[in-house]
């Protein structure tokens, strides 16, 4: 129906809409939403879709059933009349004690949904270390409601039934007797008051499937409240703010100024305290340090991922918490360490830098960035499905596919975070190359593990402890051997 067809497509686009720190709180982690999508989505089509003609038929046949009754012999009709409400209570009772039901049983399907998922986008992990037994004990384990609950709730579903039936047959017992009196007192006969009463049974049929329905209607609701509070959810981080500034051009200057941060999810762990960065238009600066200093976070700053703070994050002089974000990142390209690949083929793939590109524009990024030659080789070439997360390809391959995407959104500002730290040598190097036509004439801020990768660009900066602690280009940092770069650079080739 077009309602669920509707909330099909919102739904989604809701979600997306949300900023990244959204998705870091635990009950919105990528794999719990992406089976509360399918799961919420299921039982609204189930409550809505399927159930509302039942409903609809059934209140159609009580109202029916009355106005015959009444026709027939008003009295008896009348009495059955007063009887409803006590019937209706019982029920609505009975239903309010499924209600804990609906929202436990669909938390539990989310979960174990979420496990399934993983266990299968990660089957390779789990092949290797014969987990398959862990992955179903942790999809037994969140089926499981809680013994104790269930025990409790389904002890007083099965009193609430018990006292509705009871209602039900006292009803009918009533019925019966006083039809036999007005048989014999009141001139009505026989054949009216059995008229009447199945009349009753009809009515009470329909009372009994609607109730029936109840379960599934709840669940129904509970899914269309989390729907709802997702759809209504004001997105602190708004990619499409129609009253900020949109963005048409960008030179690429970017600063940090006084910047504090902490991630919404550990909000006690401070990040930044007072960070302090400035990055001409054109130039590349790279950030080194130890892992957990602060440098990727950075780039997420300056992605809008997140908000800081205090302080601001400035593109071209302008705090980017007044820019259009979704034109600013038209302006921006992301190539992370590990590239993140869609289940279609290298042309789709590379496709994504750019709204509505041609086959012609995608095969010449790729060539930029070294990928045409070893796509020319492979049997269906820019058709061939590269899998779940690009599992077909190498690491390499994955990486020069994620910088043709760069390449073709023909960014103003190129972000590069650890894009070849996992890679061989050999990798690397092709890899190397195709980076160095892409950052020609753009700012480029690089996060690098490997400091033989960053010895070209502009600007250098160690990161320690959210701080940036020496700051310069490579043959100054160099110059000073018993400086924070240097160290890293004997440490890296000590172990090397």
């Amino acid at each position: 129906c077009q309602i669920t067809y509707s909330k099909s497509l919102s739904f989604p686009a809701a979600i997306l809409r949300n900023e990244v720190g959204w998705f870091d709180e635990e009950e919105n982690n990528s794999s719990l939403v992406a089976a509360r999508v399918a799961v919420d989505a299921a039982d609204v089509k189930s409550a809505i879709a399927e159930r509302i003609s039942v409903i609809l038929q059934n209140i159609t046949s009580l109202m029916t059933s009355f106005i015959v009754g009444f026709i027939i012999e008003w009295r008896v009709a009348i009495l059955i009349l007063a009887t409803f409400p006590l019937l209706v209570l019982a029920n609505f009772a009975q239903q309010l004690s499924m209600k804990g039901f609906a929202g436990d049983t669909a938390k539990a399907h989310a979960k174990s949904s979420m496990v399934a998922g993983e266990g299968v986008s990660n089957i390779r992990t789990v092949a290797a270390f014969n987990a398959q037994n862990k992955v179903m004990s942790l999809f037994s384990h969140e089926l499981r409601i809680p013994e104790e609950q269930i025990l409790r709730r389904s002890q007083t579903a099965g009193l609430l039934y018990g006292l509705s039936q009871l209602c039900l047959y006292c009803s009918e017992a009533l019925i019966l007797w006083y039809g036999s009196h007005l048989v014999r007192s009141h001139g009505s006969t026989f054949s009216k008051v059995i008229k009447v009463f199945v009349v009753l049974v009809v009515t009470a049929n329909s009372v009994a499937e609607t109730v029936s329905l109840a379960p599934e209607i709840i669940r129904g609701g509970e899914s269309i409240r989390s729907i709802f509070g997702i759809l209504n959810r004001a997105t602190r981080i708004d990619p499409d703010d129609p009253e900020a500034e949109r963005v048409t051009t960008v030179r690429g200057d970017i600063e940090l100024r006084h910047v504090d941060f902490s991630y919404p999810s550990r909000p006690d762990i401070e990040i930044f305290k007072d960070f302090n960065l400035k990055i001409q238009a054109g130039r590349s600066q790279a950030l080194v340090g130890a892992s957990g200093s602060g440098k990727s976070t950075v780039i997420a700053l300056i992605e809008r991922f997140y908000d800081p703070t205090g302080g601001k994050v400035m593109i071209d002089g302008k705090d980017i918490r007044r820019l259009n974000l979704k034109s600013l990142r038209r302006k921006i390209a992301l190539v992370q360490q590990e590239p993140a690949l869609f289940a279609s083929s290298i042309l789709e793939n590379i496709a994504y830098g750019k709204e509505g590109a041609t086959e012609e524009e995608v095969v010449e990024a790729a060539k930029t960035a070294n990928v045409h030659a070893f796509v020319s080789q492979l049997p269906d070439g820019y058709r061939t499905a590269v899998g779940e997360r690009g599992v077909q390809l190498s690491g390499g391959q994955k990486q020069r596919i994620a910088i043709a995407r760069a390449v073709l959104k023909d960014p103003a500002i190129l972000l590069l975070d650890e894009a070849t730290s996992a890679l061989d040598v050999e990798s690397e190097s092709v890899l190397q190359e195709a980076l160095e036509r892409l950052m020609k004439g753009r700012t480029t801020v690089l996060v690098a593990h490997r400091l033989s990768t960053i010895r070209g660009v502009d600007r250098i900066a160690v990161v320690q402890d959210g701080r940036i602690i020496e700051h310069g280009g490579h043959s100054e940092l160099v110059a000073r051997p018993e400086g924070a770069y240097s160290r890293l650079l004997q440490l890296q080739n000590h172990r090397n």
